[in-house]
Formats: C-alpha cells, sequence, structure tokens
C-alpha cells in the first residue's frame, strides 16, 4: 500500500511531466501549506486595506479564512459554515498574488491532476485527507511515509529548531528564486539576508515600482540595476529615481542571483552543479558571522542534508531512467539557440531543483502559526523582518519629499532643548529626593 507522502510526491510528479496542461512556463513552482497561508494572509492585508486604509489583518480573522477558503476549493463545505466577510475579495487577490508569482497551491495541482485522470486510482488522495493534511490536522512522517499525529517540539530544543528552519526557508528561496524569478515571497524573505541595507522602505518602493511597471520584484531590480550599471535612455532618469539610494544593496542582491545562474549555465552536471549553488548560497549567508553562531551551524546543516537530497534525485532519476526507455526526456533547445551549450545543462539542473522544492512543498505544515506569520521578535533576531511587515508600506510621512533644510535644523534644535531641559528637571528632582 502507497503511503500518503508518497501519494503527495507522485502527485508533484504527474504535475511535472504534463505542467503545459496547468501553467505556461516550466518554472512554475508549487506553493505549500505554509506558504499558501502567508499568501492569504498578505492577500487579506492587502484588500483590508483597501477597504479601511490598514495594510493588517489579526490571526483569528487569518485562521477563521483560512479554514473556509481550504474547504471552500476543496469542495467539502458545511451548512453551518458561515462564509467570512469579504471572503470573495479575498479568494481573489490570493489567486491573483499566487498567479503573478508563477505558482500555483497544492490544492489546484491535486484538482487539476483528478481532473485530468493523471493520478492512478490506487495512488488517489481523498479531498479530506488532503484538507487535513493542509491545515496541519495530521502530520506526515518523511522518513516511512506514515501518517502521525502532531507532537510538539520539546521546550530545550526548541530554540535550535527555529534557527533551522530559518536558514532553511532562506536557503529554500534563494533556490525558488533562481528557478522561478517571479516569485515575490521568496524574494521578500531574502532581499536583506544577509544584511544588504534593504530594509521595509527599500522593499516598499521596489514594490511599488514593480507594480508601477506591471513585473516582478525581482525582474525590477534587475532592469533598474542594468539601467544604473550599463547606462543608456533611462540612465539619467535613474539619478532622481527613489531606488537610486539602495543602489548598492540592489546591486550585490541582482550580481549574487546572477552569480547562482552563471553555474547553472556553465557546470553542465546537476549533481556539480547543484552542491555549487548550495555552497555558494551557504558562504553568502555565512558571510559576517563566527562559527559559534547558530545560524551559522543551522546552515551549515542545512546545506548537507539538502546536497544529500539532491543526489539522491539524480540517482533516483537516473534509476528510472535505466529501467524504463519510456520516461519523459527534456526537450533539447532549438539549434538556433544562441546559448546551446548552456540552455540544456541548465535545464536539467533546474529540472533536479524543482523536484528539490516540490518535495519541500508537500512537506508538514508548520504547527506554529503565530510564529509563522507574525514572529518578529524571533526573526529580528537575525537581522530578518517578516513578510508581513515587508509588504507593509512605511508611514506616509517616510515616504513624502524630505522636508526644507531650515525646517530640519529648527526640529533638530527644539529637540535638544527639550531633551536638556527635561535633563535638568530629572536632576533637580533627584536632588530633591535625595536631599
Amino acid at each position: 500500500m502507497i503511503s500518503f507522502h508518497q501519494k503527495l510526491l507522485n502527485l508533484m510528479k504527474y504535475f511535472r511531466r504534463q505542467w503545459r496542461l496547468f501553467s505556461n512556463s516550466e518554472r512554475t513552482t508549487v506553493c505549500g501549506a505554509d506558504c499558501m497561508l502567508t499568501a492569504l494572509q498578505l492577500s487579506m492585508a492587502e484588500v483590508n486595506k483597501q477597504h479601511h486604509g490598514d495594510f493588517t489583518v489579526s490571526l483569528s480573522d487569518v485562521m477563521e479564512t483560512w479554514k473556509y477558503l481550504l474547504h471552500d476549493k476543496l469542495g467539502l463545505l458545511y451548512e453551518n459554515m458561515a462564509e467570512p466577510e469579504n471572503y470573495a475579495d479575498y479568494k481573489k487577490t490570493y489567486h491573483t498574488f499566487l498567479a503573478s508569482s508563477n505558482m500555483l497551491d497544492i490544492i489546484d495541482v491535486f484538482q487539476k491532476c483528478c481532473a485530468l485522470a493523471l493520478v492512478p486510482e490506487d495512488e488517489s488522495i481523498a479531498p479530506v485527507q488532503l484538507l487535513e493534511f493542509v491545515s496541519g490536522v495530521m502530520n506526515v512522517s518523511e522518513g516511512n511515509g506514515s501518517v502521525l499525529p502532531s507532537t510538539p517540539v520539546n521546550r530545550q530544543d526548541q530554540s535550535n529548531v527555529k534557527v533551522t528552519l530559518l536558514a532553511k526557508k532562506c536557503i529554500y528561496s534563494y533556490l525558488s528564486l533562481l528557478v522561478n524569478s517571479k516569485d515575490d515571497l521568496a524574494l521578500a524573505c531574502i532581499l536583506n539576508v544577509p544584511d544588504r541595507g534593504l530594509g521595509r522602505e527599500a522593499f516598499t518602493k521596489l514594490k511599488h515600482a514593480s507594480q508601477e511597471r506591471k513585473m516582478s520584484i525581482f525582474l525590477m531590480a534587475t532592469s533598474f540595476i542594468r539601467t544604473v550599471e550599463h547606462g543608456g535612455k533611462g540612465c539619467a532618469a535613474s539619478l532622481f529615481d527613489p531606488l537610486r539610494v539602495h543602489v548598492k544593496g540592489l546591486s550585490n542582491f541582482v550580481n549574487f542571483i546572477d552569480k547562482l545562474g552563471e553555474i547553472l549555465g556553465e557546470i553542465s552536471d546537476p549533481r556539480v552543479a547543484g552542491g555549487k549553488i548550495l555552497s555558494t548560497v551557504k558562504m553568502h549567508l555565512m558571510k559576517g558571522r563566527s562559527n559559534g553562531d547558530p545560524f551559522y551551524k543551522a546552515v551549515e546543516e542545512v546545506v548537507q542534508d539538502l546536497d544529500l537530497k539532491i543526489k539522491n534525485i539524480i540517482d533516483s532519476q537516473h534509476e528510472v531512467l535505466t529501467a524504463s526507455t519510456t520516461g519523459v526526456s527534456p526537450t533539447r533547445p532549438k539549434l538556433h539557440s544562441i546559448n546551446h551549450g548552456t540552455v540544456y545543462c541548465g535545464r536539467d539542473t533546474v529540472k533536479v531543483l524543482l523536484v528539490l522544492l516540490d518535495e519541500e512543498a508537500v512537506s508538514a505544515p508548520t504547527q506554529n502559526k503565530v510564529e509563522l506569520l507574525y514572529d518578529d521578535v524571533n526573526l529580528s533576531m537575525f537581522g530578518i523582518t517578516s513578510v508581513l511587515t515587508l509588504f507593509r508600506s512605511p508611514a506616509q510621512s517616510k515616504e513624502s519629499s524630505p522636508k526644507p533644510l531650515r525646517e530640519r535644523i529648527q526640529n533638530s534644535m527644539d529637540e535638544k532643548i527639550i531633551k536638556s531641559t527635561e535633563i535638568a528637571v530629572a536632576k533637580t528632582a533627584n536632588d530633591y529626593f535625595s536631599s
């Protein structure tokens, strides 16, 4: 009997083999349970901003809508389930966000596979099973594929687990953005990891510019940096671009992703290319950290694990191709392709990375939803800003143009006078009570 987890993995395989029936891009990535919940949170905050002016949403509202969304998408609504307020807008914004990020959620993949009869009867998954898995009611043990009840992590290990999950999220985000340049969620997680001086204000400017140009955030950053580096018509205009103050940080980020892309194109062996990419990301994340740093150790451990997974994926693919001649082989690029050699080898590595990302997409969801969605404190310890905070625009006063120099000097003088007065009053009070 096939385990539930293996059924999920097989579902991803059927999707990859027939990706043209699902999407216009072979590099479409799958949104797992945690990614789905984060996307819903951002979508709800965006709708709330349109209705009430505040880009925010409470955990209780997110969880209520999350429960309804899962039941709705799987056709499992109960008679007594009330539709959340503004649900239609939430759902529309959610799917628009995924589409613009070139992503499909795991339920969409499941339903499409079922509709196209791609899944054999003995590997079928019941909608209620997928509901329980995505909602976190059941936990899947990836070692043997058995379904087990969720168990809390021991308190003494919680800190290490959090750091490991954070390192894992960062590394997977780099891989996801490398494969799918439209993945705005992945970009948000790693834009300033390691620290590049690209905080919430820089992200907001980048997001607004991408919306105006109707392109992904990463492509917007790439376009801006290329204009600055190579000149051309847009060079003069870029001097007054709001992003100009963030050139150094954005250049660092874009050029690093380019470096990973070069590895894809230059190394023909996916096993070697995958290891090189992971090693490069590891050194980048470890920059400026000591050997004893918890994040340093976590990155090292996660990279070792992912490198082994990549090798196992390649070995598994090789075994399948050797045992059968009916396997789907990658289409070679056209003869007139400019980079004919690099396109083919790069595509092989991308296919392996997609399998790795697919496996992560069907991993068990995070049980602590508060830490997943609102964990600003733990993230800030490692110089990372939560996704919700990043997508929330800074206060209007920060976005507006700077005040005149005379006014800024006068305000500074006023603040110094007030501060000196407060110190004097505090000293007098202290002398009075000590006498």
